[in-house]
């Protein structure tokens, strides 16, 4: 028996499809029956995955455009594209997304690195719903082709918007925060419409974009040292979740937080981290010892702290109860033959 397409003739659009979340995404689509328009701000390289994806899959309906989607007028254009061309929308992935390398903490984030990342992050997953919605409205059934009303919008949003991140990116992780929001939101107001909308929130993942981030050992060891898994994950691996996601198998998922964190999200730290796997290196081996030490000493120092003064206080009250008078009233001066 061959196996069911999960996507057939959908009409999905994928922004930053050049590469990472994107581009696998795209091909993963292309796998499960869709047409799919991949855009980016780099013409070449969503041209290239076309090529990638008619050498995989020759019969795939594919299409590569350029699109800035912090201006509102090329996402216009792209969603327009899409159905002009095929008659309809049935997925959006607001994937595009930037990690700015000197993205820093409330007093190095200078005021260009916060609003570009507001203006991507934000602004254009908002101005990808906004006329992904237009377009889903106009949908009509057609049941021939397995197609429904509405259509199911996925946005990028990350684990750092329910955790904080573990190294100073305040920018980014306001943006993914502001996205999380909006898409519960968006899920609210548009239920009634069949448009479904859900955050995809991966975890740290080895892709272009957070490895160039991720740029000194201290960076890389500190993503890695709580990680319950011991690894990054894959885009492969958020590709497949975006799929469920955009199919009709989540048709009574609406308004999530998906995780897709390898546990991160679920574990406040990793108590006995493995040092087996083959992504630990000696300098993160040295950073996993100094912080159980360090967490060990801490809650030694904390207990001792606590033991004396619990000593201290059953001392004083012992020492009060022995200077009240027969009414109860604190004494000024200790019974003769009593010393303090």
């Amino acid at each position: 028996m061959s196996a069911r397409l999960r996507l057939p003739n959908k009409v999905c659009i994928v922004t930053g499809a050049g590469s990472g979340i994107g581009l696998e995404t795209s091909l993963q689509f292309a796998a499960e029956g869709a047409r799919v328009i991949l855009s980016d701000v780099n013409l070449a390289a969503v041209q290239a995955g076309v090529e990638k994806i008619k050498t995989l899959f020759p019969e795939a309906e594919v299409e590569a455009i350029k699109c800035d989607v912090s201006k509102e007028e090329e996402v216009k254009g792209l969603i327009d594209a899409a159905v002009n061309k095929w008659g309809r929308l049935d997925v959006m992935f607001n994937n595009a997304g930037v990690m700015l390398s000197d993205d820093d903490d409330a007093v190095n984030t200078s005021e260009k690195t916060w609003d570009l990342t507001q203006a991507i992050n934000v602004k254009g997953v908002w101005y990808g719903c906004k006329h992904a919605v237009i377009a889903m409205r106009k949908n009509k059934p057609e049941p021939e082709k397995l197609l429904n009303v509405g259509g199911s919008i996925i946005n990028v949003s990350s684990f750092v918007a329910k955790l904080g991140a573990a190294t100073p990116q305040l920018a980014y992780t306001a943006s993914k925060g502001a996205v999380m929001a909006m898409t519960r939101e968006l899920a609210m107001v548009h239920a009634r419409e069949g448009i479904r909308f859900n955050s995809l929130c991966p975890g740290p993942l080895r892709t272009p974009l957070l490895m160039d981030f991720l740029n000194t050992p201290e960076k890389l060891n500190r993503r890695l040292v709580h990680n319950p898994m011991g690894r990054f994950g894959e885009a492969v691996e958020q590709a497949k979740a975006v799929v469920f996601l955009a199919s009709d198998d989540s048709s009574y998922i609406n308004g999530t937080d998906f995780m897709v964190d390898g546990g991160l999200h679920a574990c406040y730290v990793v108590r006995y981290p493995s040092f087996s796997t083959t992504q630990t290196s000696p300098g993160l081996i040295l950073l996993m010892l100094y912080e159980q030490t360090f967490r060990y000493l801490t809650h030694l120092h904390l207990r001792l702290s606590q033991a004396s003064l619990l000593s201290r206080n059953r001392a004083d009250m012992r020492k009060e109860s022995l200077f009240q008078t027969p009414e109860g009233q604190p004494s000024l001066a200790a019974p003769k033959g009593l010393t303090s």
